[in-house]
């Protein structure tokens, strides 16, 4: 299922980072009263009652000429055009400005649904200032206050209104969707291509070619596939999105939609910084994952290369333990056989289910293997273990204290249930709950 997008966009200085923080419950855009702290795109997942949404907090924009303005003001565009929901702030002490009225303008281009707040109202007899803001033309204006979180509720309320009714996407469900992630030229296109057995795709030696996601088909060895093209993710901070008009965003909605996510890492550049960000996406949305290794050709290529390549992919990524390591080349296509039957086997341990009796049976031997720990005194007893559900594979262990369970136990578990029943290929997640 596809997550909407909200996007907040206003002039600076107007809180919308700290309506952010607000919405999504913790401080990850920077908050200062300078107007244009904000410059690049800031994302997030929120939630409201039964909605979950992705957020982009916006540098503000701004009128001008000069450089920083403009990209500020193309990245804000970017984002415009991102999202299903876009929540124009302004600020009510301040009232409409030259540069409100010029955010209105762009907000009116967009052709979608506005939700207008109005911040730094921060106490009742404030309210009578939000009315000149219905000269703008987006309808009731919301007093907010950023700063207490006074508001938030009936404008989210709006907001969820205006979300996308057919969310769902429907999928076949013995089709294997996959996605290629990685930084820019890393080899994705070259990779569909090779897979495909032709030039599907544009292959350039730029940066930057591919400038949205592609689905593409793939019947191979009696399995459906849908392949998901993705553009490079870069580093935030570096506006080159400006002219791919590509974002990271929608990279998380490919993520989003796959069943397996395939890792690429540059053999000839090395593992980089950016490599473990990007990884770290699939992870947390609980994909299955494939380190694929790419342009193995240009590098030498026997078993001990092979080897100390490796070791060096599991050092870097640790929180990867499970993902199993492809080296190939696209472009000669050398060990390219090996990769579709990775794929398939990572997909099938996704959604793979555990009898709950047979779980148990390897439960109870790990017990005795490895007595569970006390703890000031008292000693966490597992009294059963079922699986709850699947993409990941998710399981409740029900003990007397889920205090007292702590992670490398729960890390042992994890262990013993890989060790009996494999999921190579995919995390598993394991919830300590208290019995009823």
């Amino acid at each position: 299922m596809r997550k909407s997008v909200v996007a907040i966009v206003g002039r600076p200085n107007v809180g919308k980072s700290t309506i952010f923080n607000r919405l999504v419950g913790e401080r990850i855009s920077i908050v200062e009263d300078i107007p244009g702290v904000t410059r690049d795109r800031i994302y997030a997942q929120g939630e409201w009652l039964t909605s979950t949404f992705n957020i982009i907090d916006t540098g503000g924009i701004e009128i001008g000429d000069e450089p920083l303005l403009m990209l500020m003001r193309q990245q804000a565009e970017l984002a415009i055009d991102e999202a299903d929901v876009i929540i124009f702030m302004v600020n009510g002490r301040e009232g409409i400005t030259a540069a409100d009225e010029e955010v209105a303008k762009i907000l009116f281009k967009s052709n979608k649904p506005v939700v207008l707040g109005v911040n730094k109202i921060d106490n009742p007899e404030m309210q009578d200032k939000i009315y000149e803001f219905y000269s703008l033309g987006f309808g009731e204006p919301y007093p907010i206050s950023g700063s207490h979180g006074l508001g938030l509720g009936d404008l989210l309320d709006e907001v969820v209104k205006h979300f996308p009714e057919n969310d769902a996407e429907d999928k076949d469900d013995d089709t294997i969707y996959f996605s290629l992630i990685g930084r820019p030229n890393v080899g994705k296109s070259s990779l569909v291509n090779a897979l495909l057995n032709e030039e599907r795709v544009i292959v350039s030696e730029i940066e930057g070619t591919t400038r949205d996601a592609i689905d593409t088909h793939l019947h191979k060895d009696d399995q459906d596939f849908v392949i998901i093209d993705t553009a490079g993710m870069r580093k935030r901070g570096k506006v080159y999105e400006t002219t791919e008009k590509y974002s990271v965003l929608r990279a998380l909605k490919a993520i989003e939609r796959s069943d397996v996510v395939l890792v690429l890492i540059d053999a000839e550049t090395g593992i980089r910084e950016q490599d473990k960000k990007i990884a770290g996406y699939a992870h947390d949305a609980g994909r299955a994952i494939v380190i694929v290794v790419n342009k193995w050709d240009t590098i030498q290529s026997d078993e001990k290369a092979m080897k100390e390549f490796e070791t060096k992919v599991r050092s870097h990524f640790q929180f990867l333990d499970y993902a199993p390591i492809v080296f190939l080349s696209a472009k000669t296509k050398k060990r390219l056989h090996t990769l579709m039957p990775m794929i398939k086997m990572a997909s099938e341990n996704h959604e793979k289910r555990i009898p709950t009796n047979v779980l148990n049976d390897v439960i109870m031997d790990a017990l005795a293997m490895n007595p569970t720990p006390t703890m000031k005194g008292k000693r966490l007893k597992v009294l059963y273990a079922t699986q709850v559900s699947i993409k990941p594979p998710s399981f409740v262990v029900f003990v007397n204290d889920p205090e007292l369970m702590h992670f490398s136990y729960e890390r042992f578990l994890e262990n013993k249930i890989r060790d009996a029943f494999g999921f190579v290929g995919t995390p598993i997640k394991i919830f300590a709950r208290r019995r009823q």
